[in-house]
């Protein structure tokens, strides 16, 4: 690495979704929380009946029967093993104490416009990466003295970015009220990695000699990227730590993995990433979807399939007049309680964000698909998006209503 390498933080909102409740439930810190599952896990509030003062009581994961899975789990939790992606009903023969939180997105959307309004105010060139996470290119916000000019700029500038960093992170912390943590490196694979050393409320810098002492270490499936089956295959070939992958012959990591994995993966293990970072993405499609706790009948859950229907359709259309686009194809992804999943969609003449028309498309698409199966999922898809402002609103017809949508 040298002078002119680039220099690319990561921010990653620690334990976004619990960290967003205990703003809400400051009761609720130093104890293991977990979000998942739906309303009906909302906290009660009531009156205490000797002082008159408003008490909450919230939905722990004893007896929990059903079959949602973690969202996020505060640090608290994580020391029982419990852990995103897992299915609640093994946490709770884990934790079963642990505090049940319901998923509030609306709620993490806006602070995750806060946050990011945040960074980007300090340092513009910003690649969003999802709810909780962005790059920022810090490299034109340091310049290394004259007589470091050869050394990578990193380690030249270390106390300026050290100082650009922490005013990342103090003004996330004043737009929010969260903690996140700051990975910065030559390219966006080290950033990454090293946003998650040492969270939470973490600052971690890479610079020359840290590849080898802080991440050749760490497990082979740190590296994004590397899935849980190729952890699997590289552990069964003697390949457990990135620098085990990174002293593997490219040749046999080629034989094995085949010519683009293979190769990838020697590149990665040595730190060597040329992604630039992406300030300017036209998203493909908007979409929302929703797993159910149990299945439900499409003829005996009819009113609760729906009001999700409904309320599904209603999120796709606040995500398109939020963010300024409209769409001309619609559809709907089902899946049933055997797994199988099909998905029916339609394309209009013109592109729109008229929640009478995309409710009114979907449904069509509802009845396209076979419903003599209980379901599990249901999503809803507006795509070929346009920008809002670039299509005209013509009057139309009032559509037929759609409320026999499951009959």
């Amino acid at each position: 690495m040298h002078a002119s390498c680039n220099v690319i933080a990561h921010l990653d909102m620690d334990a976004f979704y619990a960290s967003v409740e205990l703003l809400r439930y400051p009761e609720l810190r130093g104890k293991p929380v977990v979000i998942g599952g739906g309303g009906r896990h909302r906290p009660v509030e009531t009156a205490d009946p000797v002082t008159g003062e408003r008490v909450r009581s919230f939905s722990t994961l004893h007896g929990y029967r059903g079959r949602g899975v973690i969202t996020t789990a505060t640090y608290e939790a994580r020391a029982f093993g419990l852990r995103s992606a897992m299915a609640m009903a093994k946490a709770a023969a884990l934790a079963p104490e642990t505090i049940l939180l319901p998923v509030d997105f609306d709620r993490y959307r806006a602070h995750s416009r806060k946050f990011k309004a945040a960074a980007r105010a300090i340092a513009p060139r910003i690649e969003d990466r999802g709810i909780d996470e962005i790059y920022i290119d810090l490299t034109d916000h340091v310049v290394a003295p004259a007589d470091m000019r050869d050394v990578n700029p990193i380690d030249a500038c270390r106390d300026a970015i050290v100082a650009l960093a922490r005013s990342l992170k103090d003004a996330v912390r004043a737009a929010t009220g969260l903690s996140c943590s700051i990975g910065v490196a030559p390219n966006k694979l080290l950033a990454k990695i090293a946003s998650d050393l040492d969270k939470p409320d973490g600052l971690t810098l890479i610079g020359d000699g840290d590849l080898e002492r802080r991440i050749w270490p760490l497990p082979a499936r740190t590296i994004n990227g590397i899935g849980p089956k190729t952890a699997a295959r590289l552990e069964g070939i003697g390949i457990r730590t990135i620098g085990e992958l990174a002293r593997a012959d490219p040749g046999f990591l080629v034989e094995t993995f085949g010519r683009a994995h293979g190769d990838w993966m020697h590149e990665a293990a040595h730190g060597r990433d040329a992604r630039p970072v992406v300030t300017e993405s036209e998203p493909q499609s908007i979409s929302r979807e929703t797993t159910f706790e149990r299945d439900l009948s499409p003829r005996r859950d009819r009113d609760a399939l729906a009001a999700v229907f409904t309320e599904l359709c209603d999120g796709v259309v606040d995500d398109l007049k939020r963010k300024g686009y409209a769409g001309r194809t619609i559809g709907v992804k089902l899946r049933y309680d055997n797994f199988t999943t099909v998905t029916r969609d339609c394309t209009q003449p013109e592109a729109t964000q008229d929640p009478g028309l995309i409710r009114h498309v979907a449904a069509q698409c509802v009845r396209r698909a076979p419903l003599t199966r209980p379901l599990r999922l249901m999503g809803v898809r507006v795509g070929a998006l346009v920008r809002a402002d670039a299509i005209a609103h013509a009057a139309r017809e009032p559509l037929p209503a759609t409320a026999d949508l499951f009959d």
